[in-house]
């Protein structure tokens, strides 16, 4: 029994010395491979990382709010005909430019001219009746100027003198009373006869008037047949052929004006506060992908769509080269303001891991990973709006060798910015020739790093 005891202690000690010895070789084994002062390993209170740092800056950076839009044209004119007839002359194509007067269309205008003509002869007429004489003057002559009020006017005075005398001969007894009654009766038809010939002047003045607007009428017609541009723009639809017969109010051609041009878009209320007139408005649009187009707001709406959440805005848009189409799909942003001195950190220096930014912050040559929140991109920064005082030093190179707590040491790769080494203490940063090798690869001896 004490024999078979004896045997088993003995075996047990030599399996256990058998892997101590085991893993002390397999330590060995990971010391060498993890040695040297420049090893790129994570953690490890021994193992530095090389790595390049960036101070945080302080930049301006433009506001802005992203707009989505569609172009149109401010004139859209949709002109028809104000007159029926049969179409003799189209002057136009889809696409030509035209100015406002232009000639588009000419109707038959023979029908036009008869009855402009008539209408002058009744004007004419009325005209003479009242004693016009429209080569010379328009003007209508006063009541007791007119002939006919003239020859009734006369012929007043003469039954009342013819009166004065039958009653001279009455008192003196030379003239019967039948007499006397006679010429009383002659006042009374002469006095009807005048009131009457001022009536009818009244009637051929009320007439002229009428002949009149007849006339200006039958002359406005004649002169719509001839069809013309009412604004300047482009021709974008024809809808009528040489021959046709065409009604009152047909339409003949579509004219937009191409310059300038609105984009209409809609902006989301929580905007409401930032956006004014006459802000810059940056958009491109598909056509041309490479140039970039500007306009001022113009228009604000007063209300918000409930449904929506949005407000309407409109923007002009210069378009000299005629270069944008209304119709045309835009996208940019509206510049709303600049704001001065804000806290920022280049873009190299941040990482991010599932929706979240972070920076690591060197101090004393000990690496800490900081979480941030990010603002606007402007060019290679982006804005820090909270997790950073502004005097850190960061690191900007092999951020995903990186934990908390690691050490590092100054790299010095090609390009790499200055300002600080990688100790966070303010120093320059040096680098010897036989120190860039391993700074890259990770395997030198680290002479070249910043000390």
């Amino acid at each position: 029994m004490v024999h078979r005891s004896s045997l088993y202690y003995l075996a047990t000690v030599a399996l256990l010395t058998v892997a101590m010895t085991a893993c002390t070789q397999q330590s060995a084994s990971k010391g060498q491979k993890g040695g040297g002062g420049g090893g790129r390993g994570r953690g490890g209170g021994g193992q530095v990382v090389n790595v390049q740092t960036a101070p945080i800056q302080r930049i301006s950076i433009q506001r802005s709010v992203d707009l989505s839009g569609t172009l149109t044209s401010p004139d859209q004119a949709h002109v028809s005909s104000e007159v029926a007839g049969i179409v003799r002359d189209v002057l136009f194509e889809i696409g030509q430019e035209v100015t406002v007067g232009q000639e588009l269309v000419r109707l038959d205008a023979t029908e036009l001219n008869l009855a402009l003509q008539r209408a002058e002869s009744a004007l004419r007429q009325t005209e003479a009746q009242l004693g016009i004489d429209a080569s010379r003057s328009v003007q209508i002559p006063p009541d007791d100027q007119i002939a006919a009020v003239r020859t009734a006017a006369a012929n007043r005075e003469d039954a009342r003198a013819q009166l004065a005398r039958a009653q001279e001969l009455i008192a003196k007894g030379l003239m019967s009373r039948a007499e006397l009654d006679t010429v009383q009766t002659r006042v009374k038809v002469s006095d009807a006869a005048y009131q009457s010939a001022v009536e009818s002047v009244q009637a051929l003045k009320a007439s002229l008037q009428d002949r009149k607007a007849s006339y200006d009428l039958a002359k406005k017609k004649l002169s719509d047949a001839v069809i013309k541009a009412p604004v300047p723009g482009a021709v974008s639809e024809r809808t009528v052929q040489r021959g046709e017969y065409i009604r009152e109010n047909t339409q003949v051609v579509t004219i937009v004006r191409m310059n300038p041009l609105k984009l209409k878009t809609a902006v989301q209320e929580k905007y409401a506060n930032l956006i004014r007139q006459n802000q810059i408005v940056d958009f491109k649009v598909e056509p041309y992908p490479d140039d970039m187009f500007h306009g001022k707001i113009a228009y604000i709406s007063p209300s918000v769509d409930q449904a929506s959440r949005t407000f309407n805005a409109e923007i002009l848009v210069d378009n000299p080269a005629n270069k944008l189409k209304p119709g045309f799909f835009a996208q940019g942003q509206i510049q709303v303001s600049r704001d001065e001195n804000v806290l920022a950190v280049p873009e190299e220096t941040v990482s991010m891991l599932a929706g979240v930014s972070s920076v690591y912050v060197i101090n004393n040559g000990v690496v800490k990973q900081t979480s941030i929140r990010t603002g606007e991109h402007e060019g290679k920064f982006i804005e820090v709006l909270e997790g950073l005082k502004g005097d850190e030093i960061l690191a900007a190179s092999n951020l995903n060798e990186l934990v908390s707590g690691s050490r590092v040491g100054g790299g010095d790769e090609e390009g790499a910015p200055g300002g600080s080494d990688a100790t966070g203490n303010g120093g320059e940063r040096r680098s010897g020739r036989g120190g860039g090798k391993g700074g890259k690869r990770g395997g030198g001896e680290g002479k070249g790093n910043a000390q």
